[in-house]
């Protein structure tokens, strides 16, 4: 029996760097959604959005 390699979960290189901000900026404003959203029902996951957010716009702003 040969071994055999999953590719579950591996990650593709974005070369691009206009593709880079382009992901992030979505992701930034997702995250900023999902945290309006839950302002008042669910203060944790809402803390843990802002968090992510608030990566996501720092290496925003080392990008630009």
């Amino acid at each position: 029996m040969e071994k055999q390699y999953c590719k579950v979960g591996t990650v593709t290189p974005i070369a691009a760097k206009a593709d880079v901000i382009t992901l992030l900026e979505y992701q930034y404003q997702n995250f900023v959604d999902k945290a309006s959203q839950m302002r008042y029902s669910n203060t944790k996951l809402t803390e843990f959005f802002e968090q992510k957010a608030q990566k996501i716009q720092k290496s925003l702003e080392n990008l630009v």
